[in-house]
């Protein structure tokens, strides 16, 4: 017999969109459900560095305030070009409104510093979609059914269920394209401490690109970006990719990643295609339809270059609960939301794109050595600080409080 429950606002997904919409609808008023596929909170990728348009994003959903005491400001990076041995130092410049700055997280303790702020019967674990009905009329229902036989009735429908979402799906949104890169990505742990200053270390060579992050004196946040082929998928457990790692991707690497590789905790290791959402899919088609949108990467599936994925979902989450508190109706908050992300979304997943193929030496072949010179002599000093004055300086806002 089918359980019929009727919400609010459902949102599909409880990871960092899910949760940070959720907490920016409650703090406007709006009850919400969250619906998680896991039996409990998710924390693939270990750690993700935060920009100050994230942290902005964060002050917006009143959490930044639990995470700051806890990971230092990192203030520079210095990127060594690996085939000529130079190095530019790039700084991490506060704006005029006196920021946080730039500060590298465990994924985990975002989830679970949002999760913090919600109802405990807030998210439903272990709730798998099936499909999507939406009845039309003048007050549209949004119908979820999942594999348990449960329906939910909701009035909005919000897709945070990452890259391959079901909402996206249901919504027409192409299918997020490979950007032939790969990520190796994990956190190293030195219970002594590993004695780097607290600075991003950034490694470009030749199709690769490898890199450490601090996150406090005793644990970094390393990756390596690579071509991408069919190595990964033949990979069943962390032991084994490390195995690979060492034995094929670090010679030209310095001592800082490859110590780090050293020390990798296995249970944080993945590997995984960079996939991203074409600018002009974000554009052109649909990111809305009646009471139904996405945010997140069900929206804009983006590579981590530039480091935005979890900053633009954050960004998200306060601008779709402004919209949604200052509308007359839902269904116009929901078209004031997706106007204002799509041409912001759209130019951050171009920038980051740009931004990887350059860094990583462009693809084989021709454009390779026109990539080399690019990078070597215009990318860092003219193109990069304009790209992330302009995205880590926006500000989405603040929120309402409920009335």
């Amino acid at each position: 017999m089918e359980k019929y429950h009727e919400h609010e606002v459902v949102i599909v997904g409880a990871g960092i969109a899910g949760l940070a919409t959720a907490v920016a609808l409650k703090i406007v008023g709006l009850p919400s459900l969250v619906l998680e596929r896991s039996p409990e909170l998710r924390a693939a990728g270990a750690a993700l560095t935060l920009f100050p348009n994230a942290w902005r994003a964060l002050e917006a959903l009143r959490v930044a305030h639990k995470l700051i005491p806890l990971y230092p400001a990192v203030n520079t990076a210095r990127v060594t070009d690996l085939s000529s041995g130079s190095t530019k130092v790039v700084p991490f410049n506060k704006t005029e409104r006196g920021d946080t700055g730039t500060r590298s997280v465990h994924r985990k303790a975002l989830l679970q510093a949002l999760a913090e702020e919600l109802p405990p019967d807030n998210i439903r674990f272990s709730s798998r979609i099936v499909s999507i009905d939406q009845e039309q009329g003048s007050s549209p229902t949004t119908t979820v059914h999942l594999d348990d036989g449960s329906v939910i009735k909701a009035k909005v429908l919000i897709g945070c269920d990452g890259v391959h979402s079901v909402v996206a799906r249901w919504l027409g949104l192409s299918p997020a394209v490979d950007s032939g890169r790969s990520a190796i990505r994990g956190l190293a742990v030195f219970p002594e401490g590993h004695g780097l200053k607290n600075e991003v270390l950034q490694f470009l060579g030749d199709g690769k690109r490898g890199g450490v992050v601090p996150l406090n004196n005793k644990e970094l946040y390393w990756f390596i970006t690579r071509a991408s082929d069919d190595t990964g998928k033949s990979l069943a457990t962390p032991e084994l990719i490390m195995e690979e790692v060492q034995r094929h991707l670090t010679e030209d690497f310095p001592p800082e990643l490859r110590c780090a590789l050293e020390h990798a905790d296995a249970s944080t290791v993945s590997w995984a295609p960079l996939l991203l959402r074409v600018p002009w899919d974000l554009l052109l088609q649909r990111t809305q339809k009646g009471c139904v949108t996405v945010a997140g990467d069900a929206m804009h599936p983006m590579t981590p270059e530039i480091g935005q994925g979890g900053c633009a979902a954050l960004e998200d989450a306060v601008v779709l609960g402004r919209c949604l508190a200052r509308a007359p109706l839902l269904e116009a908050g929901l078209e004031n939301y997706a106007r204002e992300r799509r041409w912001r979304v759209a130019g951050i997943v171009a920038a980051a794109y740009l931004s990887g193929w350059v860094q990583q030496g462009g693809s084989n072949g021709l454009w390779r050595p026109v990539a080399k010179w690019f990078r070597q002599t215009v990318y860092y000093q003219y193109v990069h600080p304009r790209i992330v004055a302009a995205i880590r300086g926006y500000d989405c806002g603040d929120l309402p409080p409920a009335e």
